[in-house]
């Protein structure tokens, strides 16, 4: 005969189990950060922000609802971004002063510290995926210019003229910032994501177009594996935003794994130290992340940062402002 203590006992470890299993796999996505004021921003505009940023989200959540790899989810999600003309990567990239795009990428597997990157592409459509092949299909790192570009023709990557990454938009913002003669306005912007599968994996990419008026061949943080990108299974995976610059300097998306590793340390509490850092160094900028629990992290220190995730448990955001 059961005894009510019994029963009681036998609910409560299915429902340990079950608490056990509520984070099987979780994506987060961010669109860049930066000066992202809601009173600068139309209904429209935020509109279809918000329905982009779920489009991407979408994707990349059902490659995992279905069993597929992290590594599957962050290119297809982030290839959503760069398709976009809404944001800093891919179709929508921001000029350099020659008024040309030049485009960054990174993407590293937490299963097995495995990354690829590129830097100073033009006329690759996806960079993400460009990223990944290399890491893929290369024995290198890292490949640059026109070496990178001609990798990706090899391996069958979509090749397109530079046109059409150039928006109207971007355009204007180049034009402004020349007769400004600045840097200063135009340093953010950047398309990232990571994942967790359901085998454990942590998957993390990044692509940006750079910074506005950029001159000669300007690198940012993006490709540099350790600083824009950074994925163990062992910690976390991180895709950084911000001014590249100070996010080089303080090895970003690294300096949070480490601090996880090292200290014991939560997500959350590594990303706020990181980017405290940064602050004080004189950058802003912000991070997303995932730790191997499937802890998500969403920190900036800016006025906004175009940013959602999704979990297997139900929980989903997206949000844009402060």
């Amino acid at each position: 005969m059961f005894r009510p203590t019994f029963i009681l006992f036998f609910i409560s470890i299915l429902f340990s189990c079950e608490n056990s299993r509520e984070i099987d796999f979780a994506i987060v996505i961010h669109g860049g950060a930066g000066t992202i004021l809601k009173k600068n921003m139309s209904k429209k505009m935020e509109s279809a922000y918000d329905q982009k940023l779920k489009e991407a989200l979408n994707i990349g959540y059902k490659i995992l609802e279905d069993g597929g790899s992290s590594v599957d989810a962050v290119e297809s999600t982030i290839k959503v971004l760069e398709n976009s003309e809404l944001f800093n990567a891919g179709k929508g990239s921001v000029l350099s002063n020659d008024e040309i795009v030049e485009m960054d990428a990174s993407i590293m597997f937490g299963g097995n510290l495995n990354a690829g990157a590129i830097s100073g592409v033009k006329t690759i459509k996806n960079p993400i995926s460009a990223a990944r092949t290399v890491m893929e299909k290369s024995e290198h790192v890292f490949l640059s210019g026109s070496g990178a570009e001609l990798f990706a023709k090899s391996q069958g990557l979509e090749i397109i003229d530079n046109e059409y990454f150039i928006t109207e938009r971007r355009l204007n913002s180049l034009l402004n910032a020349k007769k400004r003669d600045s840097l200063k306005e135009n340093k953010f912007g950047t398309v990232g994501c990571v994942a967790l599968d359901k085998f454990g994996n942590i998957t993390s990419g990044t692509s940006t177009g750079g910074m506005t008026n950029k001159k000669w061949n300007r690198v940012g943080d993006v490709p540099i594996i350790g600083s824009g990108t950074y994925a163990n299974n062992k910690t976390c995976g991180i895709s950084s935003t911000g001014w590249g610059e100070y996010f080089i300097r303080n090895v970003v998306a690294y300096d949070i794994s480490s601090q996880i590793e090292y200290r014991g340390i939560t997500l959350s509490e590594a990303a706020q130290n990181t980017l405290i850092k940064v602050k004080d160094l004189g950058g802003s900028g912000g991070v997303i992340g995932i730790d191997k629990k499937g802890n998500i992290v969403m920190d900036f220190n800016t006025e906004g940062m175009y940013r959602g995730y999704r979990k297997s448990n139900g929980e989903s955001i997206i949000k844009i402002y402060k």
